[in-house]
């Protein structure tokens, strides 16, 4: 399908949609690959030009939602099973598994989880140390379509590739070559749709013991990162530790929270004398 063309002013004011939206930020250097993605579903929308595809997501009532099917088209939800695995061990090993045998119940939450692969991955973990039932699992996406996959815990092969034995037969079942979770796992993690950018719907959500929040922040500029950040330090209990990914790093950002290693991994700790 050919591109529409994109013009620099254009590209100015539709990026900054996209990116107060959702976050998602594209650089002078990215023109021809957003015009490439947001072309498609501009012509399929009945617009011949990006200008009049713009000015509907920005004022027409029917806006907002066609902006979130864009953004949805946009997002990138490449992930797998035991996906960098480490910190996943570390935060079971490190502070879920005490914090259970101390008699607390704690609350964790996978941001922008994608289909789930993290947050399921997370329950097989707490499945094999017998605390599943113990711990309460969140898990969010901007993205409806991602979430109702998760929900249905139905995957395709690539994300068992990096499947440890002993997973298969166990925790998940492959079916006419579909790998399905079993639905104990699924049904113990709560599903929600949460916008990153949105810092009321992350504060709505409570507080939590212990965030993931991986493999998201490099795609968004530092303003945003940083705001990202507070809101879910905000939410983090004193002595909780927020993940992100092996590529990403807070300090800098001059956060508040503490860098720890345990277990050869990382975790940005909330102080606990923090108000």
């Amino acid at each position: 399908m050919a591109s529409l063309a994109l013009t620099p002013p254009v590209f100015a004011i539709l990026s900054a949609l996209i990116e107060q939206r959702a976050g998602l930020h594209y650089g002078p250097e990215d023109r021809e690959l957003l015009a490439d993605k947001v072309s498609s579903r501009a012509l399929e929308a009945g617009f011949e030009s990006l200008l009049d595809y713009y000015y509907f997501l920005r004022y027409d009532p029917g806006g907002p939602a066609a902006l979130d099917v864009l953004v949805d088209a946009l997002l990138v939800h490449e992930t797998y099973f035991f996906r960098d695995a480490l910190p996943l061990e570390a935060l079971v090993g490190e502070v879920l598994v005490p914090a259970v045998r101390e008699g607390h119940k704690p609350r964790v939450w996978c941001a922008a989880c994608s289909t789930g692969e993290e947050p399921l991955t997370l329950a097989m973990m707490l499945a094999d140390q017998g605390v599943l039932k113990d711990v309460r699992l969140v898990a969010s996406d901007l993205s409806p379509r991602v979430l109702d996959r998760a929900r249905r815990g139905e995957y395709n092969l690539r994300s068992m590739r990096a499947l440890p034995p002993g997973i298969e037969g166990r925790y998940l079942d492959v079916v006419e070559g579909r790998p399905r979770v079993r639905q104990e796992l699924v049904a113990a993690v709560e599903w929600r749709r949460v916008n990153l950018v949105d810092t009321e719907a992350i504060a709505a959500l409570g507080p939590f013991d212990a965030i993931l929040c991986r493999n998201v922040l490099i795609y968004f500029q530092d303003e945003v990162a940083r705001r990202v950040v507070d809101a879910l330090t905000r939410v983090l209990v004193p002595g909780g530790p927020l993940l992100v990914g092996t590529s990403e790093s807070l300090m800098r950002f001059g956060t508040a929270l503490l860098c720890e290693e345990r277990r050869g991994a990382f975790f940005y700790v909330r102080p606990k004398e923090s108000p």
